[in-house]
């Protein structure tokens, strides 16, 4: 199967390293990290894993309206896709899926198809991988990669679900399906906000969080969540809102402590967050908005977006 990886960030290079195996898979890449690429392969080291891959496979650094690919992953920031999208609809591939944080999935899905040569059908996901780049490799963290995957709003077509079936059949890596991928992203963004927060605050060392944010983290999202339920926007997956409130909530603050006070924090959470100014801002001001129509006291969240400044630019 013909796929195109665009985006050479963590995630598309993890993503890459998975799907070359069985497919003919393109990472569209930049500048010196293309050439990086070209002339060493893509290096992963695998932290979990304790194990370092080098695979060689094709590049680019454009995307041109005639080139078609059975299949098109998107795996940019927030904040870039606006710049990416005029080119994904002039594109001529008709299945595409976008990876990453998204609070407007719906918006993205109608930018993406606007005034496109062929009928499209977009896919969201989530990847469940972390890590950096460094020394001219990947530092990638994950406990066997999986991905949700489905439509905004709907199924995706029974095509399109084969078609991903295919591309990641014996690679590893486990899809989750969801039909509501616009609510399961808001609700990522609601609970990943305010850990960002606490990132800025510390200056990325998360060892330093104290009890005093690592309780407002959890308050922070139990409030984020009260947001999105006012707004009728259902919790995915379901029940998540019950660990940052009720019984389940010593067990999410133990996972925090653990998160924060080891390296796991640091490649999960502050690595990105601290790399990524510029999407934390935009979703933050994405989820202000939400905030903003539902009316919902959240002086817990509040506090944390005063404390970090990541309204402001940092």
């Amino acid at each position: 199967m013909k796929i195109l990886i665009y985006g050479a960030g963590v995630i598309g290079c993890e993503l890459a390293h998975m799907l070359c195996k069985k497919n003919d898979v393109t990472l569209l890449a930049r500048g010196k990290w293309r050439e990086t690429i070209e002339k060493n392969g893509l290096v992963i080291r695998h932290y979990v894993q304790r194990k370092t891959t080098v695979d060689r496979l094709k590049t680019t650094d454009v995307l041109e309206p005639d080139a078609q690919y059975d299949l098109i992953f998107v795996v940019m920031q927030a904040s870039q896709l606006p710049d990416v999208l005029p080119m994904i609809a002039k594109n001529a591939s008709s299945h595409i899926v976008f990876l990453g944080n998204n609070i407007a999935a719906r918006e993205t899905a109608g930018l993406a198809a606007a005034n496109s040569p062929v009928e499209k059908e977009i896919a969201f996901g989530f990847q469940g991988t972390a890590g950096r780049r460094e020394n001219g490799k990947i530092i990638s963290i994950h406990a066997g990669v999986g991905i949700t995957v489905g439509g905004c709003n709907a199924p995706l077509s029974q095509g399109f679900q084969e078609k991903l079936n295919t591309a990641f059949r014996e690679t590893g890596c486990r899809l989750t399906w969801e039909n509501q991928m616009d609510a399961w992203l808001k609700c990522h963004a609601t609970c990943v906000l305010p850990m960002c927060c606490v990132c800025y605050i510390t200056d990325g060392r998360l060892p330093k969080a104290t009890h005093r944010l690592r309780k407002a983290i959890l308050d922070a999202d139990s409030e984020g969540y009260a947001v999105l339920q006012k707004l009728g926007i259902p919790i995915l997956p379901a029940g998540d809102e019950k660990w940052f409130s009720g019984p389940k909530r010593p067990i999410m603050a133990a996972v925090f402590f653990v998160i924060y006070k080891t390296p796991i924090g640091r490649l999960s959470v502050s690595d990105h967050a601290m790399h990524a100014v510029s999407e934390m801002r935009y979703l933050d001001a994405a989820f202000e908005e939400l905030r903003k129509k539902a009316g919902v006291p959240t002086p817990a969240w509040d506090s944390l977006r005063k404390e970090s400044k990541i309204a402001e630019e940092l």
